[in-house]
């Protein structure tokens, strides 16, 4: 019997698989690949954290290291594909003795598991985002922080979306989408520094804040723009109006929908006695918010988002802000690593001809993604106030951004060397923001601003 073992067709003997033996070795993947996922982007977020860095940097970096630049252990695998990565395929076949055809549907399986899980992951993340934001103080900074968001918005979109057209032969639709994936401005990202740095309260804080809640805003509505537009193919100008109208009108009436609708929750959470009575019902008018959006003609985390915003409102807010956090540390980190594990970084080699443009177009966008948000300061009018620090503050893209990169990745009508240039804009403003932000705010002589 034991020289069975030593049979390189022992395992394919006597397992003799059926479909649905396939299927539980599938699972088996999925259970190794979510380990690996959550092994690799928690060293890197911790080393990322010891560097004064935010954590989705670590994530995302995580992904490129398991993904297609990396070590290939994270792989996305479409109906045309015929091979699988040599270490990938090798395991299959020595553990569990599959042929090439079995091992492609287990790999099949599991990318469509892990890009779902994803999919949630953004869902919950724009669902968080939502309740950090905060409308009235927005108001409290008044038109200074709608000057700042707008010219945060126009500006980037304005010089990317013109610059990829006429520099660099850019069709337009994929300019459009590019330039509008400059737009956002990270809100978790840039109140986190502002609060570490005790600059949250401030006049300079609130206008940053204040004016990445409407960038969010208006980053969500171009977003489900450019994202029928990718669908399409075409730039409608009835369509783009039709689009803005539905998303405003759904944001507008699903807040004050939603007003109403938090209180009766409120009341079903005060009297339900079993664990997760404030969770799972926020959970339940976020995914049927998203559900509704997507009905719609909009994007999920639009729906999202708007759930967030309205919850923020209850005098449950803060309580579920904490009660979402390990959800949000659970699956937003597989949204993370799979934007990271799809980037292929090899487009972006300067040592091959054919890359050398896709380089220049992602500094490019580096350069007009940074500008484009340090001349917001020069619209303050406020001598007093701290122009450079309202300028850098409202420079890292974080999450927004990657979602962009992530319908034009699943489009398949957006090139690879633009999605790679996006992601590299997103993790460079991510890295560059926190420490210039510390540095313009805690430098000697400047004084805060209350």
């Amino acid at each position: 019997m034991l020289e069975l073992w030593h049979s390189p067709n022992f395992l394919l003997e006597i397992l003799n698989k059926t479909d649905s033996e396939i299927e539980t070795i599938a699972v088996d993947i999925v259970l190794l690949t979510i380990s690996l996922i959550y092994l690799v982007s928690k060293i890197g977020s911790e080393v990322c954290a010891r560097l004064r860095l935010p954590a989705v940097s670590g994530e995302l970096i995580a992904g490129v290291i398991l993904g297609v630049s990396g070590l290939n252990l994270l792989v996305f695998i479409t109906g045309e594909t015929t091979t699988l990565p040599p270490l990938i395929q090798g395991f299959l076949e020595n553990v569990y003795g599959l042929t090439d055809t079995e091992a492609l549907k287990v790999f099949l399986f599991n990318g469509k598991v892990i890009s779902l899980l994803s999919d949630i992951g953004v869902i919950i993340l724009l669902f968080e985002v939502g309740l950090e934001s905060d409308l009235n103080e927005l108001l409290s900074v008044g038109r200074q922080a709608l000057v700042v968001a707008f010219v945060g918005v126009i500006v980037p979109f304005f010089f990317a979306t013109i610059g990829l057209i006429y520099l660099f032969g850019v069709p337009p639709i994929t300019a459009v989408f590019a330039g509008a994936a400059l737009t956002a401005t990270s809100i978790g990202i840039t109140a986190k520094v502002l609060s570490e740095i005790n600059h949250l309260k401030t006049t300079e804080g609130q206008i940053i804040v204040g004016a990445a809640i409407v960038d969010d805003i208006l980053g969500i509505i171009i977003l489900a723009v450019v994202a029928s537009l990718i669908k399409t193919g075409q730039v409608e100008i009835n369509s783009i109006i039709y689009l803005i109208l539905v998303a405003v009108a759904f944001l507008v009436s699903a807040i004050v929908i939603g007003r109403f609708f938090t209180r009766f929750i409120v009341n079903v959470v005060d009297r339900m006695q079993t664990r997760g009575q404030l969770l799972v019902p926020a959970l339940i008018f976020a995914f049927l918010l998203a559900y509704i959006a997507h009905r719609i003609g909009l994007e999920t985390i639009i729906g999202s988002f708007a759930a967030g915003l309205v919850l923020a409102e209850s005098n449950k807010g803060e309580e579920l802000k904490r009660l979402l956090a390990p959800v949000v540390d659970i699956i937003v980190p597989i949204f993370f690593v799979s934007i990271g594990a799809k980037t292929d970084l090899s487009i972006l080699n300067p040592s091959l001809p054919s890359n050398r443009e896709g380089l220049v177009v992602t500094l490019f966008l580096i350069t007009v993604a940074i500008l484009g948000k340090l001349v917001t300061g020069l619209t303050v009018w406020n001598p007093s106030l701290n122009k450079m620090a309202i300028g850098v503050g409202m420079i890292p893209r974080g999450e927004v951004g990657l979602v962009f990169a992530e319908i034009g990745a699943n489009s398949g009508a957006v090139p690879s060397a633009i999605i790679a240039a996006i992601i590299m804009m997103v993790i460079t403003t991510t890295f560059l923001a926190p420490s210039w932000l510390r540095f313009v705010l805690e430098k000697p002589g400047q004084e805060k601003t209350t």
